[in-house]
């Protein structure tokens, strides 16, 4: 019998209540190790919530996360987090080596002060993002695409075993969305853990391997060839279900 330990992520009933209304309720999930996963559902179905109520961002009504069978608040050190672009002040005087040097700070403890190790890995991960050469701008200066992969480069220097980005490939250039793809694979064949919001049907079954369907409930969870169904779809999207079933075709298409 597989155990919550076995599971980066094992969520349990998880509820949360926005205005007397439920915005996820009930949702269970257990989320298996190296692999990529995307949450995919309409808009305010809850994505974005769900990830904010695992990371503890948002209080929980109900419900419990365990991060390889240990409540997350035990197992931050093991998560990294990248949020949507829109909900960060990008005014905030620092420059991209700074922000990525952050990513250090949860291992290092309230104590020590980031050294030379430290700094080297942080220039090391804006290499990996090809963000190198502005490592000394301020992070106001950069594009929307540059700004993005900082805030993965921030997530590398964690070492993070599990990793929750919240719609990273939205509003980025061609460039930026390449090397965040080129980021997952590396994670995925290193062996780390992705859970993503993503909203774009065409290309999720590209990028992931996994998927969680979600409309307040959970509505299926599960490798994509067998959960990226019509009908898991229809109950996902209800009102849109024709634009997700023409998805799912050009889906099926491609796998043919």
């Amino acid at each position: 019998m597989t155990t919550s330990t076995s599971f980066p992520l094992a969520v349990h009933d998880l509820t949360v209540v926005y205005r007397d209304k439920p915005a996820i309720q009930d949702v269970d999930v257990n989320i298996p190790a190296g692999k990529l996963t995307a949450i995919i559902g309409p808009n305010g179905a809850g994505k974005s919530t769900f990830l904010k109520a695992v990371l503890d961002l948002l209080p929980r009504v109900a419900g419990t996360v365990e991060v390889f069978g240990k409540p997350y608040r035990q197992q931050r050190q093991l998560v990294g987090y990248v949020p949507q672009r829109a909900s960060v002040d990008w005014d905030f005087p620092t420059t991209a080596l700074d922000v990525v040097t952050m990513g250090t700070y949860g291992k290092l403890g309230w104590v020590k002060r980031p050294g030379k190790a430290e700094h080297d890995l942080a220039r090391q991960c804006l290499e990996q993002v090809g963000m190198a050469d502005f490592s000394s701008r301020q992070i106001s200066q950069l594009s929307g695409g540059q700004q993005q992969r900082v805030f993965l480069a921030r997530a590398l220097a964690q070492d993070a075993e599990v990793y929750f980005m919240d719609e990273p490939f939205v509003g980025v250039d061609a460039l930026t969305e390449r090397a965040i793809i080129t980021l997952l694979q590396d994670l995925r064949q290193r062996g780390k853990t992705v859970v993503c919001v993503h909203h774009d049907l065409d290309s999720a079954p590209e990028y992931f391997d996994w998927v969680m369907l979600l409309n307040v409930r959970l509505i299926a969870a599960g490798p994509f060839d067998s959960t990226f169904t019509a009908g898991n779809l229809r109950k996902t999207y209800g009102g849109a279900m024709k634009a997700a079933i023409d998805h799912f075709a050009h889906f099926e298409q491609s796998k043919g």
